[in-house]
């Protein structure tokens, strides 16, 4: 009889409570989660032409987003940890395709900032959601390359995102582009409601050994002890956040840098500047894949590495931007487009390791809110800035700076990794 009802369940609850099936429904959703982000950067020249904005209005449109994802990701991240992944998930989804859809309908720069700040809102939680399920799907010693390839699903979005927003814009107008990026996204959602959930993990302590050992609730104060007095946390953060100031003002303003120095349509600019970010897809598997193969010969690889890998980074923009022009200079670009993200797998899985099962997306969180006050909210705003007063070939030099910055707190985090990691991995031991 068990083996009846066993052959009986259907295949459709089975395909959506296998672990790699709702990894792809997440890679997706995180795709257009970024297309919706990035189609603006390429409709910049439609609206100063039409409203006649700045540079720094510009920058401004995309740091909207972050400014509301920095505000809601922490009480979006406690709901995730403490009520359901994929309802919030799906909810999350759903709002900020709307919120894309509602930008083509806008008719002035504060009414685009008002519908940009709301596709943050729903935006908020998604990064902490998705890294907090992947790391309860897959084990430890795998975490890394799982997330590596999740985040391949940004450069990839935000690629598809700017090159398909500058030929529709080109094609059928500025507002499509919004439109037609915004669709697939509800889709997906409404789908992400019927994924199986993962049981929320108790915030519990345990003290004693053997029949010793007691087991009591951690009070907030002892949680906000446990994230907050992390210096992993703290350093890592911290670099993540200089490694996204550089990363999102490219994303910004890499296809107006193109259109203005080589006078090109701002379509092929798109696409160019697209394509360096495109190759991302490469740098963010690799990096994650090479952290946890470093991870079985030394324990703190996974901030080791991308401290490595920012200092390269470094290196290339600033060759590419203070020396070369014409195909040299892409040529280096393509290859910083390799280096640029591959930090973020082995920084993103340093959240998970150093911290309580039970908080893992709070932890992201935290990341989140950093990354956004010291970086994505600031790049493109400031590069904008520095072009409105000095020129765009003159503001892009800036770029390297932050990136060596990062690979120094990445350097000085790794000192501190491996007693952060074992005082989880006694935590959980004693379940």
């Amino acid at each position: 009889m068990d083996s009846i009802n066993n052959s009986s369940t259907p295949k459709t609850s089975t395909l959506l409570s296998s672990p790699y099936f709702i990894f792809i429904l997440l890679f997706l959703l995180y795709m257009f989660d970024y297309m919706d982000r990035l189609v603006i950067v390429s409709l910049f020249p439609f609206l100063k032409l039409e409203w006649g904005i700045t540079d720094t209005q510009c920058g401004l449109l995309v740091s909207a987003v972050y400014w509301s994802i920095l505000i809601f990701t922490l009480p979006v991240s406690i709901l995730i940890d403490r009520w359901s992944r994929t309802k919030s998930i799906g909810l999350m989804a759903v709002l900020w395709s709307v919120a894309t859809l509602g930008c083509a309908f806008t008719k002035n720069f504060g009414q685009l900032f008002t519908a940009r700040t709301a596709i943050g809102l729903g935006e908020a939680g998604y990064a902490p959601g998705g890294t907090a399920m992947i790391s309860t799907l897959f084990p430890k010693e795998k975490r890394a390359k799982i997330l590596g390839i999740w985040n391949a699903s940004i450069p990839l979005g935000s690629a598809l995102g700017i090159a398909l927003g500058g030929i529709i814009a080109d094609h059928f107008g500025w507002r499509h582009a919004f439109g037609l990026v915004a669709i697939p996204g509800i889709i997906l959602a409404i789908l992400f409601f019927y994924v199986k959930d993962y049981q929320t993990i108790a915030l519990t302590r345990f003290t004693g050994s053997g029949d010793e050992k007691t087991q009591s609730k951690m009070r907030w104060t002892e949680i906000a002890r446990h994230l907050l007095g992390n210096k992993t946390l703290l350093f890592n953060n911290l670099a993540f956040a200089a490694n996204t100031f550089v990363t999102t003002a490219l994303l910004t303003w890499l296809p107006s840098y193109f259109q203005r120095l080589e006078g090109i349509s701002m379509s092929k600019a798109a696409t160019k500047g697209g394509l360096v970010m495109l190759l991302a897809i490469i740098g963010a598997p690799l990096g994650g894949y090479l952290a946890d193969r470093w991870l079985k010969r030394r324990r703190n690889a996974r901030l080791l590495f991308p401290s490595l890998s920012s200092f390269v980074t470094a290196i290339l923009f600033f060759i590419a931007f203070s020396f070369f022009r014409g195909n040299i200079q892409y040529a280096v670009l393509l290859a910083a487009g390799i280096a640029a993200v591959a930090f973020v797998p082995a920084s993103v899985a340093v959240t998970q390791d150093v911290v309580h099962p039970g908080v893992r997306a709070v932890s992201l969180s935290l990341c989140v809110i950093i990354q956004h006050i010291l970086g994505s909210a600031l790049g493109p705003p400031v590069i904008g800035a520095f072009s409105d007063a000095f020129g765009l070939e003159t503001a892009m030099v800036f770029l390297p700076a932050f990136a060596a910055l990062a690979g120094i707190l990445f350097f000085i985090g790794s000192f501190f990794y491996d007693a952060d990691a074992k005082l989880v991995e006694q935590m959980e031991r004693r379940k």
